[in-house]
């Protein structure tokens, strides 16, 4: 493989490391912050399900992803994966759990504003949709969850020490699903540009597997969100789980099952031919924000309980890291984008999609101007 498709990559598995260190807190971040579980315990389970996830269920939302804007040049895939990764990465500086999903979707329409592509405006109101009703969702999820096991507690009425234990086995249960589905859901925030520019052809194992160009980049952005699970999520960790109000062990559980649910609810192509094939209305296959669905949880059950003790500073900050993200990241990509372009001589856009991309500085006479039409992996750096 080329070193400068090696190159190129490296910003996807930032955005990887990046989404690892940010939304793990989303999985784990009550259990921790309650103290029911050890942070190495909850970072170890996180990190080997985002990667199962990611691998067996990570293909459903990247087509929804790619109809936003087909990046189909490495060099511009490399720019807005590092857009992305850059916003989510201050945002962590800052303490904060926020949406990759939305920092990737402001990278993507970066690009495509630099490369006057049009930005699907079909695709766009179903991811959009999705961000007011992610967080709604999970609200409802964690109200009647909460609701129906303080019922099934009061009346099993169990030994204070076995509840205990109960609890810890339904955290751990739990934080495993949440990282699967998110995994599942968020591996095309990570990789998902990139699958477009593609530079792997299909791998054999043993003769016996057969690993297609998009699961072995998920598999790379799988690893790295691991990396980052187990490296730098434990500020965030402590944000959700404490920040925003305090949580009891059981509210805890109730937050992490309705925020995967969320999650896996959003990623499952199997729900999704269950239902086409049933008449029904299907859930569309968007990668979705956890920090948003995390957080409409905890919500969900502050309100339960007449909105007492909720933080709103923190609330207040948390709402505006998620405006503030997707705007970091188009910026950046732009600007990014005209250095790769214009500076460096890499071609960020394949040709054949809309106009050329934006120029800043006229050329002289007699000089191409454009995008090449050869595919931009065959440039080297």
């Amino acid at each position: 493989m080329e070193l400068s498709v090696l190159f190129f990559l490296t910003s996807g598995l930032f955005l990887g490391w990046a989404l690892g260190a940010n939304d793990a807190a989303n999985v784990f971040g009550t259990a921790v912050g309650t103290r029911m579980i050890r942070f190495t315990t909850a970072a170890v389970i996180c990190a080997v399900f985002v990667i199962l996830g990611a691998v067996i269920s990570g293909a459903g939302t990247t087509e929804t992803l790619g109809k936003l804007g087909a990046i189909n040049a490495l060099p511009g895939s490399f720019m807005a994966a590092f857009a992305a990764a850059l916003a989510v990465y201050l945002m962590t500086r800052a303490g904060l759990p926020v949406s990759t999903t939305q920092a990737i979707i402001g990278a993507i329409i970066g690009w495509n504003l630099f490369t006057n592509n049009a930005t699907d405006p079909t695709a766009l109101t179903k991811i959009l949709s999705t961000w007011l009703i992610c967080p709604i969702l999970a609200a409802g999820f964690a109200m009647v969850l909460f609701k129906a096991t303080t019922m099934a507690l009061s009346r099993a009425k169990l030994h204070l020490i076995r509840q205990d234990a109960y609890t810890r086995l339904g955290l751990l249960l739990a934080g495993a699903f949440g990282a699967y589905s998110l995994g599942a859901n968020n591996i095309a925030n990570v990789m998902g540009v990139f699958v477009s520019a593609s530079p792997f052809t299909d791998f054999e194992f043993a003769g016996l597997l057969t690993f297609s160009p998009t699961e072995q980049l998920f598999l790379l952005g799988a690893l790295a969100i691991g990396f980052g699970v187990m490296t730098y999520s434990k500020r965030v960790m402590m944000t959700v789980g404490t920040g925003i109000m305090p949580l009891s062990p059981v509210a805890a559980w109730v937050v992490v099952v309705s925020h995967s649910l969320v999650l896996f609810l959003f990623a499952s192509q199997g729900l999704e031919s269950f239902l086409q094939s049933n008449g029904l209305p299907t859930i569309p296959l968007v990668p979705v924000s956890s920090s948003q669905a995390v957080v409409g949880a905890v919500l969900g059950i502050a309100l339960l309980k007449g909105g007492r003790g909720i933080r709103w500073r923190v609330v207040g900050g948390i709402g505006a890291g998620w405006v503030v993200t997707p705007l970091i990241a188009g910026v950046v990509c732009f600007i990014g984008l005209f250095f790769l372009q214009n500076v460096f001589d890499q071609k960020v856009y394949a040709g054949g999609l809309g106009k050329a991309p934006v120029a800043i500085f006229s050329a002289p006479a007699g000089t191409a101007v454009g995008p090449d039409p050869a595919p931009a992996r065959n440039k080297t750096l």
